[in-house]
């Protein structure tokens, strides 16, 4: 009795393992016959995500090109609005580094025909407020002249003076004074 039970177990274990390697072979058989016509439509599917990765890369690039071009302009009319003209003091006459910075914003100018600016004319704390519109008036008008002279039109120009009534820095010492005679920039 015992040789039979040992006997069919055996027989059992040869059968599930018949049974398991034949099931096996027929799942490698089937992905071997695959035919190479079901495989082409997933190779197109593959090249057109490959095509609009490259489309999307394109315009990622361009995003990127124009956003450098933004931020260069931006970084430029910055510059154009926060590089002041400075004066000595009691004076209007523009001296050579101050030329310098004309002739850049001139060229900023020419290259951008589309705008005008506001020249603001300022001064340091010391003089009669009259006194320092009056002069705020003459820098103003001093720098104007010469961005006319280097070809910006006037009609793009427009003066104010603001005297002492808009100071940079607040001391009372020559540095604080220094920064406070300037010519500003505003674009319009």
């Amino acid at each position: 009795m015992r040789k039979k039970k040992c006997l069919a177990v055996a027989l059992g274990v040869i059968l599930i393992v018949v049974l398991f390697t034949a099931s096996c072979s027929k799942r490698v058989t089937q992905t071997q016959t695959v035919p190479v016509t079901a495989v082409e439509p997933e190779v197109r599917k593959t090249s057109e995500i490959s095509k609009g990765k490259d489309e999307m890369a394109e315009l990622f690039e361009d995003d990127i090109i124009q956003a450098k071009v933004i931020a260069a302009r931006e970084a430029a009319e910055e510059k154009f609005v926060n590089e002041n003209i400075h004066f000595s003091f009691n004076n209007a006459l523009l001296s050579d580094r101050a030329r310098q910075k004309l002739n850049s914003k001139a060229g900023y100018l020419h290259s951008h025909p589309d705008i005008k600016i506001t020249i603001e004319g300022h001064c340091d704390d010391r003089g009669t407020n009259i006194y320092n519109l009056a002069l705020g008036e003459k820098r103003a008008l001093s720098v104007k002249r010469f961005l006319v002279a280097l070809g910006i039109g006037p009609d793009r120009l427009d003066t104010v003076t603001y005297g002492e009534e808009r100071p940079i820095t607040m001391g009372h010492n020559e540095t604080s004074w220094a920064k406070n005679r300037r010519a500003q920039f505003v674009i319009n």
